[in-house]
């Protein structure tokens, strides 16, 4: 089902992956916020990457770096004509993080499995604990793409300038009256509250609740441009840590066509710790 949406070949549904479990020229991708999840069943064929322990640089906090992701792409037996289609919990937040980072790397044949993982296991499809070993691939990937990527820079003069920013995360996050998540230590931030000019749409309003599957073109639509978020702007989205505006990321850019948008990965717990950073609430 497209559900209108401005490049459908970038969403697949569970039926799609069902039939195509078996074609060399995919690799399925579990990237969850719960780490052990993937070990308690997967579906069949499908590698893990962890947000934390695969993509995050050791040291730096940043991502691992171009050679870094061409190493881990390789060893998955993922080359630069593979199909990579994504997929996890909590309405593919994580997922759509590791589709981002991908794209951010080059690489150009990327789906999200629309509904994630619980779609998937509702619907009592196969799981496996068996971790499936590939023929290492080639893989070569670009420099990083700044252009779906902001910086704390970029986010002052937005704010400057007025343009548009959103803010996916929770009412109460926005609003400065839950400054810290509860089970979420090393998002902390010293202050609460929002960057000034942000409008509040919480990510997982994208999505239905039934089943989280992503809401159809109109109801996207409906959804951002009541809030002065239109395709005609610069867009910058942010959350805590990136992850849940990945999430936004790929809605505005794949789903509704949005031309400029790029995700804040730096987020709450860079500008809620920043010196000197203006803060509303």
């Amino acid at each position: 089902m497209t559900q209108g949406y401005a490049h459908p070949e970038y969403l697949v549904e569970t039926d799609w992956v069902a039939a195509h479990l078996d074609d060399p020229s995919i690799r399925l991708v579990e990237s969850n916020e719960d780490y052990l999840l993937y070990d308690t069943g997967h579906i069949p064929g499908a590698v893990k990457v962890d947000w934390f322990t695969t993509l995050q640089h050791p040291l730096r906090r940043d991502f691992i770096t171009k050679r870094e992701f061409e190493k881990m792409c390789s060893s998955l037996g993922i080359a630069n004509d593979t199909t990579v289609v994504f997929y996890g919990d909590k309405s593919n937040w994580f997922a759509t993080y590791a589709l981002w980072l991908f794209r951010y790397y080059g690489h150009q044949r990327l789906k999200i499995m629309n509904g994630g993982r619980a779609k998937w296991v509702k619907e009592n499809r196969p799981l496996t604990k068996v971790v499936p070993s590939y023929p290492a691939a080639q893989y070569q990937a670009s420099d990083p793409d700044d252009s779906i990527r902001a910086f704390r820079d970029e986010v002052f003069g937005q704010v400057a300038k007025r343009k548009p920013l959103v803010d996916v995360r929770s009412p109460r996050e926005y609003t400065g009256e839950l400054l810290h998540m509860p089970n979420y230590p090393q998002e902390g931030a010293t202050r609460g509250g929002h960057i000034p000019g942000a409008v509040n749409i919480p990510w997982a309003t994208a999505t239905n609740e039934s089943d989280s599957t992503f809401k159809s073109a109109e109801e996207l639509r409906q959804l951002y441009e009541s809030q002065g978020i239109t395709p005609d702007k610069e867009i910058i989205a942010y959350c805590r840590i990136g992850e849940r505006s990945s999430h936004t990321w790929f809605a505005l850019t794949y789903l509704l066509g949005y031309p400029k948008v790029k995700n804040y990965d730096g987020s709450w717990t860079e500008w809620g710790n920043l010196v000197n950073a203006p803060i509303e609430k």
